[in-house]
């Protein structure tokens, strides 16, 4: 229903947040989802938050796999490339 409203009024990057953020969990390796978690969207690259070097290189070495994962679920909404940063929002 968000990303409907979202869409309605005129925020359609933010629709497409919403949704990553949705499936996130689902769509991903669980190994993935414990030490990553998305971030902004600009264009059509997903931000992705990371709890430490070492996972932002797993994912920048793992996008091709992941991003196809997340194609998968999202369709043409999926992110086209990540950008890794150090820091989550639970931490």
């Amino acid at each position: 229903m968000i990303p409907r409203v979202l869409e309605e009024l005129g925020f359609g990057g933010a629709s497409r947040g919403v949704r990553i953020q949705g499936c996130w969990a689902a769509a991903l390796p669980p190994d993935v989802v414990a030490h990553a978690e998305p971030g902004n969207l600009r264009g059509d690259t997903l931000e992705v938050m990371v709890d430490s070097p070492g996972w932002g290189q797993q994912i920048q070495l793992r996008a091709p796999e992941l991003l196809a994962a997340l194609e998968e679920v999202l369709g043409e909404d999926a992110p086209h490339a990540f950008f890794t940063r150090v820091g989550r929002g639970d931490r």
